[in-house]
């Protein structure tokens, strides 16, 4: 083989990719390129809040569940920085999402892989590779890897007002806007959006806050045993091998086993709620509408009108706001920079053909495949935009790169 082409390529270093980084490290002879546009690594900034924490168990994190004695863990990162005694004294119900930031941070420092501030304009295939053009260089390889991440998801009616002052919750604590004396608006009916209600409602600045969710409710995350074994190998493999509309269906039933809100975070808000109203004589100061959907936005910065529309008690309603934090969702998109392969990548009902491999279908060669990360819950499930198979998935990736079973899966 040609000493330049590397085995593979990875585009986007977010736990997904530096998942794999971590697991091909101890591969003798396995040479892979991850490279990231940004300067820096950070696990979505914008959401970092003090109090946020994970929805998963902290052996859910880059290697532990397909190596546990990877010295890439989460417990190998605690012991490193002499925390490890009073982390386990400290007893957190779950791990605070900024240590895990910091975990994922510590990783990252020890993976000479990883390459940051190198934004790949375009990747195109010949001659036997895919060949990935940045600014500064060329970077050829056997393989590609797309570990892009999810693109926020804008409600039509919100586009032509995005700005300071309405904007997708994932920029929340990039933008800090100032909250005092003013009216929010929350648009939203899952975890991030009731991260954000909270830490709003801790404090006293904003003069109201009206969370609005299309929901019926405010609903809580499906914990129990029988609803997280959809997020093990043996059940994500049987989804996979269903009817699309088979799957279809069982994604809308599932949807609350990973897009719900931590009971606790329920519990804190409307003790927040009761606070407001009995003890601060604040009544009306936190708002929640559930059963309702915005359909037009009218006025302006600093006197937005929400037409809200509801099948339930609330409708229809005109909501004033100074400030919309839209927490939306997001969904997957082909990256730009895959625009001259784009045309050979095989699609069914408008979606990715992800094979059992995670290989996207396209028209090249079989032994040079295009591997999809966190891009592929039509085909895997629930459990694909997920941390709980993180390692899992890279391990079947790597697997498949090297033709052999280096970790059981």
């Amino acid at each position: 083989m040609n000493a330049h082409i590397l085995d593979y390529a990875a585009v986007g270093i977010g736990p997904a990719n530096m998942s794999l980084a971590a697991l091909a490290h101890p591969v003798e002879g396995l040479r892979g390129a991850h490279l990231e546009r940004r300067e820096s690594f950070s696990w979505h900034p914008g959401l970092l809040l003090p109090e946020a924490t994970l929805q998963v168990s902290l052996l859910k994190d880059l290697v532990t569940l397909v190596d546990p004695t990877s010295p890439f863990s989460f417990l190998s990162f605690l012991a490193s920085e002499g925390r490890l005694y009073r982390f386990l004294a400290a007893d957190f119900p779950a791990v605070l999402r900024a240590e895990f930031n910091q975990y994922l941070q510590w990783v990252a420092g020890r993976l000479p892989s990883l390459t940051f501030g190198a934004d790949v304009h375009s990747v195109d295939f010949h001659d036997g590779a895919f060949h990935l053009r940045t600014a500064e260089r060329e970077v050829t390889a056997r393989h590609l890897v797309l570990g892009t991440g999810l693109t926020p998801s804008v409600p039509e009616p919100f586009r032509p007002f995005i700005g300071p002052t309405v904007f997708h919750s994932g920029e929340f604590l990039l933008r800090s806007p100032e909250v005092t004396g003013r009216r929010v608006v929350v648009v939203g009916g899952g975890q991030s959006g009731a991260e954000i209600v909270r830490h709003l409602a801790a404090g006293a600045a904003a003069e109201s806050i009206t969370w609005v969710s299309r929901r019926s409710s405010f609903l809580p995350m499906d914990d129990s045993p029988f609803a997280n074994d959809l997020y093990t190998p043996d059940y994500v493999r049987r989804f996979h091998a269903l009817p699309a509309d088979h799957k279809s269906r069982l994604l809308e039933r599932q949807k609350y086993t990973s897009d719900g809100i931590d009971l606790q975070v329920l519990q804190d808000i409307y003790r927040l709620s009761y606070r407001d109203e009995f003890i601060e004589d604040n009544p009306g100061r936190l708002r929640f509408m559930a059963d309702c959907a915005v359909t037009a936005v009218e006025g302006g910065p600093g006197d937005f009108k929400l037409v809200v529309e509801s099948s339930g008690p609330e409708a229809p309603a005109v909501l004033a706001a100074d400030l919309v934090i839209l927490s939306t969702g997001y969904a997957y998109a082909l990256p730009d920079f895959m625009a001259p392969l784009d045309a050979r990548l095989r699609r069914d009902g408008g979606m990715l053909v992800v094979g059992d491999d995670f290989s996207v279908a396209w028209d090249g060669p079989a032994e040079n495949r295009i591997y999809l990360q966190n891009g592929a819950r039509h085909a895997w499930g629930v459990a694909d935009p997920n941390l709980s198979l993180l390692a899992w998935r890279s391990a079947v990736i790597l697997n498949s790169m090297l033709g052999e079973t280096r970790y059981p899966v």
